[in-house]
């Protein structure tokens, strides 16, 4: 396994969460990153995606102003932090990252990406 999320729970809205994605080896030290999820029943969107050299991020209109994805400094952990949450962020979150260096245009496209985490469930509750 290259890239494990975690951090999804139950939450109220208003509330926040933080989900974490560790990485080991390439995927970790990859050019981008991206968040995606999917709720039951639809397919799988874009929610932010970042290039790490420029630190240029591309969120989703849902997440703008709530969410925002950072690492920590040794490139390991990538975070998504998400406030103010909606019950219709409920959704399995993924992680993912691209060893390639997309454009930023190119970061709500899966296919930009090489590895990716095998989800963590956020359920916001009303």
């Amino acid at each position: 396994v290259q890239l494990q999320a975690s951090g999804g729970g139950l939450v109220q809205a208003g509330g926040s969460l933080r989900l974490s994605c560790a990485g080991s080896g390439r995927p970790s030290r990859g050019s981008a990153v991206g968040w995606f999820r999917q709720a039951p029943g639809k397919d799988r969107e874009f929610v932010g995606g970042i290039r790490w050299n420029e630190g240029s991020p591309n969120y989703a209109g849902s997440a703008k102003g709530r969410f925002s994805i950072s690492r920590d400094s040794d490139k390991t952990t990538m975070y998504l932090q998400m406030n103010n949450l909606k019950p219709e962020d409920t959704a399995v979150y993924y992680c993912a990252a691209s060893i390639r260096r997309p454009i930023l245009s190119e970061l709500p496209n899966p296919s930009t990406y090489d590895y990716w985490g095998q989800g963590t469930l956020v359920t916001v509750s009303s």
